[in-house]
Parts: structure tokens; C-alpha cells; sequence
């Protein structure tokens, strides 16, 4: 009875709709306490394709890895930058970026991401590294014992402020670090709720937050900016962007600054507790990472230690195959994005082996990478970390099979196409160097013998944090 129910209605060629019995809500209460779990249950029902009606909304969400790339290709009548617009602009609190009102800022915004690419990724690298060795350098200098900290405490305060310092310039006040870490914890406050405002949760429902963002948009005004020294020439193109357009106010420039603070850190900080935390899980992994490391330093010459000033380069870094390889299994494991397209018109979307879906304008399609992630035909034993998982005879492994099929799409942390992230090249980047830091000027040991597990809260939204923090240690390596 209930799947004549929920394919009643429905026009040929449209996918096995599951409603659900609570009006509006539908299949939201459910999805939300553990997405992955819900879609394989449906997955086995309904087959690869299926409709979910969540929040309003009908979801047609493509199981089928392979067929990612027709979903992919048809950026012109899928789109993404608008949901991804609204969303935003609420979010972080500025105005949407409306053709009539702002013409071609959207276009303009999207073309100072070549600043994150190419050779101007290479400057931004070199001041990131140089910034992370610093902030080690304060912090730890005097670690000659153990010193013991909350590992996801600890990643993000050094990668906050490195990251913050790298884009926007050092605050010149004496107490810089001490503002640095007045904006981080607000910053902390405010991501707690980030995924209620994301579910389009009223603000007001969601007691200090809205008074937590509007400080942090107040740290982003032009008047205090302008104090702050040395900072990157992406932030800088976007603030000469911006005050070409007399109808975005001061406030709403500072907000966009602050959005893109969120973008900068909301999930690399997670990724990097992830990285972290597998490797000291997993001795073999970390002896292989630094023994790696250090063999590096020493081919070019160069001594370890926190007076001593490391310099890599591009090449080096992507060199760096159990490094890399240690990180993308990390994300393996702790990623859960959600990749959305819009119907821009009714179309039918032609997939391979003659399949077609019939969509209405306005219907979504999602692609969960996920489920592909932890697909045990893909990855062998996907709930076991393997650090040395995307390498073949000591060289980087790029080709995945299911049933006997090579995959175009196998590790998917980013997003795809049009939706992927235009700083994912730099994000890479922070989080080797952050670990090739830790791990070439200390020894770090868990001090805690606990499991910690992912925080599904997230899920569909980027990176997934862990459910506690954990006790580590570390000292200066002899």
C-alpha cells in the first residue's frame, strides 16, 4: 500500500516518490538523524533513482557513481550558484546577489578564485606555511616535556589563526593573538549553529547566534581591515570588487568578508582534527608519514626544528604520496557533502543505458558522495582507515573499479563540476603543511585511549566534526 501511495500522482518517467506521513516535513526528521543510512535503505527498495519529498522540497537523489557525469555535464540546465546564493546570503546575512541590483558581481566574485590557483597559489602557500611556523613556534617553543592538549582544540586555534593571518593580515596590536582568538571563538559559536541556518532555520530560533554573527561581521568593517597588515591579494580584489557597487553598504561587504572566513575554515579545521587523529591511531601510518617527511628535508638540505624556516614547494608538497595519500583517506571517511542541482526548465535528463529522468523546473537532484566513499565494492573494507589507500607501486593511485568498471568520479570531499570548491587546492595545501609542521618538529602521542566518532549533525554539508575531543601530546622531537 504505501508505494502505490507514494508513486500516485506522478507524470512517466518520474522516480518512485517516498513522501513520508508528515505533511511539509515529510522524510526531513529521518534524513537528518543519519542521512547515509536512510538513502541505502532506499537505495535497496527503490533501485538508483528515487524522489524524496524533505522539508517541501523533492529531492531526486542518482545513487549510481557512474551516473555522476551526466548530472555533472549538464551545468546549463542544472544549476547550482543560485541555491548556493540564496543559502548564503542568509546565512551570513547579506544581500542576494540579484543581476538587477549588483550586475556581475556574482561573475566578478567567481573570477578572483584565480587567485587560489597557479602560480598565485604559490604565494599564498608560501605565506600560509610561514604563518603556520610561526604560530607553532609561539605556541609549542617551549614544549621540551610533554605538553598535553584537546587535539580538535588544538587544530583549530593554530589553523584559524594561520589561515586568518594568511588572508586578511596580522592584527598590529600587541594582543593580535589574543583579538585572533576573541574572533575565533565567536566564529566557534556561531558554526555550532551553522547547520540549523543551512536547514533554513530561523536565526531568531537560535538564541545568541544572531548577535555572535553581527559581531563577527563588525570585525570585517573597512575601518578595521584596514588596520590589519599584510594581507592576500585575493582578499584584496574582492574588497576592490566590492566598492564598485554603491548599493552593497559597508555592512554588507563585511559580511561578505566573514562569508568567505567561513568558506577559508568551517571545514578545513575539521579535516585537519580527521588527518590528525587517524594518523596517531594508527602507528604505521605515521611512521610511514614521517619517515616520508623527513627524508624530504633531508635531499634539500634542510634542518627540522621550530628556529629553523621550512620552504616547499609545490612540487615538493605534492610529492609527499603517503602524506597525500594518509589526508585523502581522512576525507574518505569524514566527508558528507551533499551535491545540488536545480531544474532551470521541465527537461529530461538522459542517462546511460537508456535511462531517463523526467524533471519538473525547480525539481533538485543530489549526488551523494557518501554513499560512494563507503561503498565496500569501491573500497575494500571502507570502515577501516588505509593510509596507504591512493597508492600503486609508490605512486599515486587514481583508478577505482566497481564491478569491473572503472570510475570517473571515486573521491569526491569538494564537491563536482560547477559546485566544486574553488579553494580546494589551497585547503590541500594548509593541511599538509600543517602535519608536515607537527610532524617533522615533534613527537605526538594520543593520551587518551577513546574512540571518537563522526557527528552526523553535518551531514550534507561538508565535513562532519567529531562527537568529542580527545586528549593528545607532544614535545620537541630530539
Amino acid at each position: 500500500v504505501y508505494f502505490f501511495f507514494s508513486v500516485f500522482n506522478r507524470k512517466t518517467g518520474e522516480p518512485p516518490l517516498i513522501n513520508g506521513w508528515i505533511p511539509y516535513l515529510g522524510k526531513a526528521l529521518i534524513f537528518r538523524k543519519d542521512a547515509y543510512k536512510f538513502l541505502l535503505d532506499q537505495q535497496k527498495k527503490f533501485g538508483d533513482i528515487f524522489t524524496v519529498h524533505i522539508a517541501g522540497r523533492y529531492i531526486t537523489f542518482i545513487m549510481d557513481p557512474f551516473q555522476y557525469v551526466y548530472v555533472i555535464r549538464n551545468s546549463k540546465q542544472l544549476e547550482f550558484h543560485e541555491f548556493a546564493n540564496k543559502m548564503a546570503s542568509k546565512t551570513f546575512d547579506y544581500p542576494a546577489l540579484s543581476k538587477g541590483k549588483f550586475p556581475e558581481l556574482k561573475e566578478n566574485l567567481h573570477r578572483i578564485y584565480q587567485y587560489l590557483q597557479g602560480k598565485p597559489l604559490d604565494i599564498i602557500s608560501d605565506h600560509m606555511m610561514k604563518n603556520l611556523q610561526d604560530i607553532f613556534e609561539w605556541k609549542c617553543s617551549q614544549a621540551t616535556d610533554w605538553e598535553t592538549e584537546k587535539m580538535y582544540k588544538f587544530c583549530c586555534s593554530v589553523m584559524f589563526e594561520a589561515s586568518f593571518v594568511t588572508l586578511y593580515g596580522r592584527v598590529p596590536a600587541a594582543d593580535g593573538h589574543k583579538v585572533i582568538s576573541e574572533i575565533r571563538d565567536k566564529f566557534i559559536k556561531f558554526d555550532a549553529s551553522f547547520p540549523y541556518l543551512a536547514a533554513n532555520i530561523p536565526i531568531e530560533l537560535l538564541g545568541a547566534t544572531k548577535k555572535v554573527r553581527k559581531e563577527l561581521i563588525h570585525h570585517f568593517l573597512l575601518q578595521n581591515m584596514t588596520k590589519w597588515l599584510g594581507g592576500s591579494k585575493v582578499v584584496q580584489a574582492r574588497q576592490d570588487i566590492f566598492e564598485k557597487y554603491e548599493l552593497l553598504g559597508d555592512y554588507d561587504k563585511a559580511a561578505h568578508h566573514f562569508a568567505f572566513l567561513w568558506a577559508s575554515v568551517g571545514n578545513t579545521i575539521p579535516a585537519t582534527f580527521w588527518a590528525m587523529y587517524y594518523l596517531l591511531r594508527h602507528p604505521e601510518a605515521l611512521a610511514a608519514v614521517r619517515d616520508e617527511i623527513d627524508h624530504l628535508l633531508q635531499s634539500t638540505g634542510q634542518k627540522r626544528g621550530p628556529t629553523y624556516n621550512i620552504h616547499l614547494t609545490r612540487e615538493q608538497l605534492d610529492n609527499l604520496v603517503y602524506l597525500e595519500s594518509a589526508l585523502n583517506e581522512s576525507l574518505r571517511m569524514c566527508s558528507s557533502s551533499m551535491n545540488i542541482r536545480i531544474s532551470q526548465e521541465d527537461f529530461v535528463l538522459k542517462l546511460e543505458g537508456n535511462q531517463e529522468v523526467v524533471l519538473r523546473r525547480g525539481d533538485w537532484i543530489a549526488l551523494y558522495p557518501q554513499i560512494l566513499h563507503m561503498d565496500p565494492e569501491v573500497y575494500e573494507d571502507p570502515k577501516e582507515y588505509k593510509f596507504d589507500r591512493y597508492i600503486e607501486n609508490g605512486k599515486k593511485k587514481t583508478t577505482f573499479y566497481k564491478a569491473g568498471r572503472k570510475l570517473k568520479y571515486f573521491l569526491m570531499p569538494f564537491g563536482s563540476g560547477i559546485s566544486m570548491c574553488p579553494g580546494r587546492f589551497l585547503a590541500m595545501n594548509e593541511m599538509k603543511m600543517f602535519l608536515f609542521i607537527l610532524l617533522s618538529h615533534f613527537d605526538v602521542e594520543l593520551a587518551e585511549n577513546k574512540a571518537v566518532r563522526l557527528d552526523n549533525s553535518r551531514m550534507g554539508l561538508g565535513i562532519l566534526l567529531p562527537d568529542v575531543d580527545i586528549a593528545f601530546r607532544y614535545k620537541l622531537r630530539s
